[in-house]
């Protein structure tokens, strides 16, 4: 029995030192059986849980059947992690000399502060991808001791901005050893000629390796151990500061661990400092720039996130050139010519700010935006950069964005689609033509799972306002939620543009709905503002304080701190997900996509992916496809819309029912919505029209 527990213990920290369990179906029931209330203290994470367990873990471990159950999940991770058979190997290697992607941010798992919204979401969905295809794919970033900012609302629904400190010992992360056995190191360059330390984490998810770089180390001063404490923290100094590490030092880090891909992939402007720092290896190397710079180009892809103009950082020029005068020295180049490479091709004002994707552009050839529209959008955005160019011919396609559909699909989904369809490994999911087996999932089947999913909705959001009101002295919440309940989700960043309160924009008309409605409704709304949007903490406050109306106290809420665990709920418990940004700004957004493959319907704005997903008969449309130059215009139309769908559409389809009690059109609808969005949407389509469309071409020398 002893030798049975250790056995048991070695591969329980094995599992915890890689992600990969974290998107099999039953990956968390295997850490909450050593201990429920554990695990959820310990946030999810599989060394917190270990390491707290401490004494009490070979006592778990008597357990003959859990024993079993370790063991069984340690050899399959084994056997998945060192399967050669995978996409990449069976199409032939296309990517074969190697990828690197460099994010500011990586979402992969509630235990793990590197996110704070979409972009980083966006970035784990395509490493976990990566990894299930098989993909000689690495990513660099930077490791936060702070992590995002963790959000905590007042009594009266006021957001108030805290921050934890992490403990990277409880990630699946090893620093990284020089040949002394010390922590590797690498220096990057700061403002006014400083520089900082950083040491290197690798952070294993799946066949992948995250390279994080870390500056709060004691060779360092407290300001700049401080650079890699808070995600999108501080100011524009430290901004700027935060980027250098993550581009010149992310780039010496790969050097340092002896890594040399051969195609670079920016995602979004952050890292684009990279690119100066590969000018420099080139010149020492013997190149000229105009050769350095055109073999630089040609290896390099950089895609845009966002047409919103505060989406991309720019930076006074006095401060851009604090932070690059060290490489205006070694590349023997001038104020002008260094500060240029921020700016328009035909810029005359030498004063301009320096914007991190005009840099980008300057230093990257193969171009995309994230949905078709976006890239009509960003083609228009940076026509300037082309003059002689057609607004057509403008070179930014688009890779439209995908997401991690094992990551984000409740397991009650997946095992019915497992069951009628098979083949549903992470690594390989069946071709778009054969999804039609979808119709086979029996009414009866399709909505059990269906409840079971808005059942671990509400009972999260109800753990997360029991907490709420317990940290603040409240009476305990009198909701009237209930799982045969229409349930509306809303849950993103509340940027202004987001419009998170639009359906409460005309209180009476959607309280005359909801009273005329032939069965009643429940909303669940989550989301952060940044702690320097006051006009998006404004939104936070806004939708509280309609969710306190008396005719709609106990069927609204507003779930506190909005992060992958609330997102994962939110997606797969959703009958119908609210997206109501004002068009054309919202670029992708990926959070309808995991409703729909959770059988979930998109009430939704046709801007972003859902122009592309939307076919009729797997959700409904908001507004129309047009473009307004009054917002106040725009508003309006869009609310009456919105308005007009759920009183004429969405609610007396769900309410119904056929003579099993079922509502049927509904359910043929979310048929329609996994068939027609999980094989389009998935982010393996996405890094395999990546390497299709971008990699290989950045390969070609």
């Amino acid at each position: 029995m002893k030798n049975k527990i250790s056995e048991c213990i070695e591969a329980l920290n094995e599992l915890a030192s890689n992600l990969w369990w974290s998107w099999q179906p039953g990956g968390h029931q295997l850490w909450a059986q050593l201990d429920q209330d554990l695990w959820t203290q310990t946030f999810h994470s599989p060394k917190a849980l270990l390491k707290t367990l401490d004494g009490r873990l070979q006592q778990c471990l008597e357990n003959e059947d859990l024993q079993y159950d370790i063991i069984k999940w340690r050899d399959r991770c084994r056997q998945s992690l060192s399967d050669q058979s995978t996409w990449h190997q069976q199409a032939n290697k296309p990517c074969e000399g190697g990828v690197v992607y460099f994010c500011s941010e990586y979402g992969l798992h509630e235990s793990i502060a590197t996110y704070s919204g979409g972009l980083g979401i966006l970035a784990g969905d395509h490493v976990k991808s990566a990894s299930d295809l098989g993909l000689p794919f690495i990513g660099v970033g930077l490791l936060y001791r702070n992590g995002y900012v963790q959000q905590r609302l007042t009594a009266q629904g006021e957001q108030i901005a805290e921050f934890h400190t992490f403990d990277f010992d409880n990630y699946p992360a090893e620093l990284q050893l020089d040949e002394s056995g010390n922590a590797l190191k690498v220096t990057a360059p700061l403002l006014d000629g400083t520089s900082c330390q950083c040491q290197i984490w690798s952070l294993s998810v799946g066949r992948v390796n995250l390279y994080l770089l870390d500056a709060d180390i004691s060779e360092n001063n407290d300001e700049a151990r401080s650079l890699t404490s808070k995600l999108y923290g501080g100011n524009h100094l430290t901004r700027i500061q935060q980027e250098l590490i993550l581009g010149v030092g992310g780039i010496r880090a790969l050097r340092a661990l002896n890594i040399n891909p051969k195609v670079y992939h920016l995602n979004e402007g952050h890292s684009s400092f990279l690119n100066l720092e590969r000018l420099r290896e080139f010149k020492l190397q013997g190149l000229s720039y105009e050769d350095s710079l055109a073999q630089i180009r040609a290896s390099s892809v950089f895609t845009t996130h966002t047409p919103v103009e505060a989406g991309h950082d720019r930076f006074d020029v006095d401060t851009a050139w604090r932070g690059l005068e060290w490489f205006a020295n070694e590349m023997s180049m001038s104020r002008d010519e260094v500060l240029a490479l921020g700016h328009w091709p035909d810029e005359s004002d030498s004063n301009a700010l320096f914007n991190m994707t005009l840099l980008a552009m300057h230093t990257c050839k193969h171009l995309n935006g994230v949905a078709a529209l976006h890239a009509e959008v960003s083609r228009e955005m940076f026509q300037r950069f082309w003059p002689e160019t057609e607004l057509n011919e403008v070179p930014i396609t688009s890779v439209t964005n995908g997401v991690h559909a094992p990551t984000w699909q409740a397991d009650p989904i997946r095992s019915l689609l497992q069951e009628h369809m098979g083949g549903l490994g992470a690594e390989s999911w069946p071709e778009e033509s054969t999804w039609s087996r979808v119709e086979q999932i029996s009414n009866q089947e399709l909505w059990a799972a269906r409840c079971e999913s808005r059942q671990a909705l509400i009972d999260l959001g109800r753990q997360r306002e029991a907490a709420r009101r317990e940290r603040l002295g409240l009476p305990a919440w009198q909701d009237q939620l209930d799982p045969e309940t229409l349930t509306i989700g809303f849950a993103r960043r509340f940027a202004t543009y987001k419009r998170a309160n639009l359906i409460f924009s005309e209180m009476e008309r959607l309280l005359k709905i909801i009273e005329t409605a032939p069965g009643p409704i429940q909303l669940f709304f989550a989301g952060k503002a940044h702690p320097a949007d006051l006009a998006g903490q404004a939104l936070v406050k806004a939708v509280y304080e309609a969710s306190q109306h008396p005719a709609l106290q106990g069927r609204v809420l507003l779930i506190e701190d909005y992060d992958i665990e609330v997102g994962r709920a939110m997606v797969q418990g959703a009958d119908v997900w609210l997206n109501n940004p004002r068009r054309p700004k919202e670029a992708s957004g990926t959070s309808g996509m995991k409703v729909a493959m959770n059988g979930g319907l998109n009430l939704s704005i046709l801007d972003g992916w859902w122009p592309e997903g939307f076919n009729g008969d797997n959700g409904w449309s908001i507004g129309e496809e047009k473009t307004y130059h009054d917002t106040q215009v725009q508003d309006r139309e869009d609310a009456l819309s919105l308005y007009d769908r759920l009183e004429n559409d969405v609610i007396p389809c769900f309410y119904d029912r056929d003579a099993q009690g079922y509502p049927q059109q509904w359910l043929k609808m979310s048929k329609s919505a996994i068939a027609s969005c999980t094989p389009q949407f998935h982010s393996n389509r996405q890094v395999r029209d990546y390497i299709q469309n971008l990699y290989q071409a950045a390969l070609v020398k």
